[in-house]
């Protein structure tokens, strides 16, 4: 037999549908209305037209798009290769910070010591110190400006991962670990099986969000030469005294950003639906 809801239940069902459907347009009008306003207010600036040839010519966009997009490509791969390390370098540390017992006082000793020094140091200046301080060491087998850029943001971003990883760590009971080890684990079994899982996901949003912060950084590679799109835009400015290739690079970042900011907000989403569901 078909279920059939009730005529109670099918006007409840046209109200709420009239609802959303009254809250759908009334923010596409509320929304059109500032952005006409936002419009109206930008382009009747007095320098306004000044503004859009220097920062919006087309012409412009067009010639350097090109090459803004092939130093794209590289800061793309630096994003996969700069996160896929400091993503590992911050779970070592984390775990290294949460050891026990006296023996490993040293081993604490010094992953607290990086990820304070890391986290108070300026991303630019630990870029400076690798990409020109190490090759002025002159040792034998320096890697080039570009690995070193690389190392450095991972560094940098591996103390704040690392901090993110040990407050899930944290988080998770000690009776847990009790559990395990009263079930023949031993300490690192338990870890690796048992906490490390249920840290991970309960720091999966905070974790992309810094992924997130990351993708943007990647562009200060262009401070140790290497062309990428803010050097490639950098460049085309300095050719035709316009700003334009800088606004195409930003475009473009946005663009590269917008399915990691998806992703987060959707783990961020389901991990509160989650928490609420578990309360």
């Amino acid at each position: 037999m078909t279920y059939q809801p009730s005529t109670r239940q099918q006007e409840r069902i046209a109200y709420r549908r009239g609802r959303a459907v009254r809250s759908v347009l009334l923010a596409a009008a509320s929304t059109a209305v500032v952005g006409v306003a936002l419009a109206v207010g930008i382009t009747g600036a007095p320098g306004w037209q000044r503004v859009k040839e220097s920062f919006f010519d087309l012409d412009t966009a067009r010639k350097y798009l090109p090459q803004i997009l092939e130093g794209l490509w590289l800061n793309l791969k630096l994003l996969v290769v700069c996160a896929t390390l400091a993503l590992a370098l911050g779970l070592l540390v984390a775990v290294l910070r949460t050891l026990r017992g006296p023996v490993f006082f040293p081993v604490r000793a010094l992953a607290t010591g990086y990820t304070y020094s890391f986290r108070g140091l300026p991303l630019i200046i630990v870029l400076y110190l690798f990409a020109f301080g190490i090759p002025g060491l002159r040792l034998k087998g320096t890697p080039d400006v570009l690995v070193l850029g690389a190392a450095a943001i991972t560094v940098t971003y591996g103390a704040y991962l690392a901090e993110v990883f040990r407050a899930g760590i944290e988080s998770v009971h000690p009776s847990q670990i009790a559990a395990a080890r009263s079930l023949g684990l031993s300490y690192r079994q338990a870890m690796r099986h048992v906490v490390l899982p249920q840290a991970v996901r309960r720091v999966a949003p905070p974790l992309l969000n810094d992924t997130v912060a990351l993708q943007k950084d990647v562009g200060l590679i262009s401070l140790a030469g290497p062309i990428d799109a803010i050097r490639a835009a950098q460049i085309g400015v300095a050719q035709d005294a316009d700003f334009t290739p800088y606004i195409v690079a930003g475009v473009l970042f946005v663009l590269l950003a917008l399915p990691l900011i998806a992703v987060t907000d959707w783990v961020t989403l389901r991990a509160a639906r989650r928490q609420n569901a578990g309360t």
